[in-house]
């Protein structure tokens, strides 16, 4: 639930603990806008908040799913400009994430690290439940994948964001957020599943 604004502030509580942490980010948007109607905080600027205090360890960021319109002719260049890794839907679509999530885990190591999941990350077919729906998104089984391949990592927190039920009569958006969130709870460490 909530916008992805929740994360700035959890993402200063966790760095004051752990220093800078990495970050596997499932999104349609980098949200690492600078600003919005005047605004320097809102749902698509967390993640230039965070880079801009120092809360990211930026060689281990990863955003997973990026797609949609853009008011800017290269929108990925702030993130590739900060080192984060952008995997773009397009290089996701009709295939498994397991090698990509093989990568991932590499470039994570054992340090902190951190997941944020848009449920706007997933195709709107899916999760049209959301804020601002982008067509083309990953599918469950991918972000089953994505989720259950940070498994081993030093999670130290996780979220699940801009679900909003009320543009989802059939409660399908909440229940896959739900199902997502539960997973998440799952790879953390110490966690035993059978």
């Amino acid at each position: 639930g909530g916008d992805h604004t929740v994360t700035y502030p959890i993402l200063q509580a966790l760095a004051a603990k752990h220093g800078p942490v990495g970050l596997v980010h499932v999104d349609a948007h980098t949200d690492t806008g600078d600003t919005a109607l005047g605004e320097k905080i809102y749902h698509g600027t967390p993640f230039r908040r965070c880079v801009e205090e120092g809360l990211l360890d930026c060689g281990r960021v990863v955003q997973i799913g990026i797609r949609g319109s853009s008011y800017d002719p290269d929108p990925h260049k702030y993130c590739r400009e900060q080192g984060f890794r952008v995997v773009p839907a397009e290089e996701c679509w009709m295939k498994s994430l397991e090698p990509l999530m093989r990568e991932v885990r590499a470039q994570m190591g054992d340090k902190p690290m951190y997941i944020s999941f848009d449920i706007d990350g997933l195709d709107p077919a899916y999760a049209p439940g959301t804020g601002t729906p982008e067509i083309s998104g990953l599918t469950p089984a991918q972000a089953l994948e994505i989720i259950r391949g940070c498994k081993g990592l030093n999670i130290v927190g996780c979220d699940l964001v801009e679900v909003a039920p009320m543009y989802d009569v059939s409660g399908n958006t909440a229940l896959l957020g739900a199902n997502l969130l539960f997973e998440m709870l799952c790879v953390l460490p110490g966690v035993k599943t059978l």
